[in-house]
């Protein structure tokens, strides 16, 4: 069948998303989903879903969760984009801004999804190196860039840059649509979304899977200058314009109003990730340190492949990229206060090898 192909088909390498196990064995911590169940008023909403509701499209303008997430933002409505996941609004960005004849930048260590879009869209990207502890330098990044991609906190390192450090960067390159992803933003680093009411060049994407448990519904939200909204929604309505059914706007609606849940979840994890890290940072391992909901460790001399191995054998789930540099470093997500006890356990076990 491949004779059917494309020359795009047969030459990309898509992303390669975490494991997700068929059996309820393991101790999944291998794609930072949260470990605290969606809020009771996100089911109710869920719940309030009518016969009548499922058999009629749902606003393609999702006008009612866009309303309540400029509110909570304190942004006019069109200022907001919502797609079906963060990784869709950040598809429908390339198109949006980006011609082939264009280059942008990202670290070479960050989110792998972003050098896919750009094979996929034929975007001429750049992948500035991180320093040597894994931080940025922005003098790093070339001059005239068409756009700077930024992950932050950054993933898989974990590390954040400052707020401060981003509006510098709007107010050096006004002409470079400087793009915030801040899937992890809630557990610890600044938010520039306020930013996006004086710079026309910023454009901050957002998600619910992580700080609202909300991954299974995939909702993703986009916030920027009205003129760059638009961009988003012109390439949304000319694929399709009911990217987000009736059943995930009103589960989001319902998760942003209940602040008390998420701010009492949300300090849980981070509370658990600070004990996670003194006590592997107890038993020898190296940390980065981490604004977002999970940590990226190494055990200097020991092999990477080794470790997540010896933790799967033994029914814990945690992520490793095979690239430079980062090969012997893992990804752990931050599971409930029982979950990483078990975690600290059997690497306690496992001991620093001769």
């Amino acid at each position: 069948m491949s004779r059917f192909f494309s020359d795009l088909v047969k030459n990309i390498t898509p992303y390669v998303p975490g494991e997700q196990p068929k059996d309820r064995r393991f101790i999944k911590l291998n794609t930072n989903e949260n470990p605290y169940p969606a809020s009771a008023k996100v089911m109710a909403a869920i719940g309030s879903v009518t016969a009548l509701a499922a058999r009629l499209y749902p606003d393609p303008q999702v006008t009612e969760l866009r309303r309540t997430l400029a509110a909570y933002h304190n942004l006019a409505i069109d200022q907001v984009f919502v797609g079906n996941g963060s990784d869709e609004v950040l598809a429908m960005m390339f198109p949006a801004f980006f011609d082939r004849t264009d280059t942008i930048a990202f670290p070479d260590i960050t989110y792998s999804f972003y050098p896919v879009y750009a094979a996929l869209y034929q975007i001429p990207y750049v992948a500035v190196p991180l320093q040597e502890d894994f931080t940025i330098d922005f003098d790093d990044f070339p001059e005239n860039l068409k756009a700077l991609l930024l992950a932050n906190p950054n993933a898989p390192t974990a590390i954040a840059v400052t707020s401060a450090e981003i509006e510098n960067q709007l107010r050096r390159r006004p002409e470079t649509l400087i793009i915030v992803d801040e899937a992890y933003v809630d557990f610890g680093a600044e938010s520039v979304v306020p930013l996006t009411c004086r710079y026309d060049n910023l454009l901050v994407i957002q998600t619910l899977s992580k700080a609202r448990s909300l991954a299974g519904l995939r909702v993703g939200m986009a916030f920027g200058n009205p003129e760059l909204i638009r961009a988003l929604e012109c390439i949304r309505d000319s694929f399709n314009s009911y990217t987000v059914d009736v059943v995930a706007q009103r589960a989001a609606k319902a998760a942003y109003e209940d602040v008390a849940y998420f701010e009492k979840t949300r300090a849980a994890i981070i509370a658990t990730r600070e004990k996670t890290v003194a006590a592997l940072t107890d038993i020898g391992m190296k940390i980065l340190p981490s604004t977002a909901n999970f940590v990226f460790c190494t055990w200097p001399g020991v092999a990477g492949e080794k470790v997540q191995q010896y933790l799967r054998d033994n029914g814990v789930l945690v992520r490793r990229f095979n690239k430079p540099r980062i090969e012997d470093w893992l990804r752990i997500t931050i599971g409930t206060d029982e979950e990483m006890d078990e975690v600290i356990r059997l690497l306690q076990l496992f001991g620093t090898p001769a």
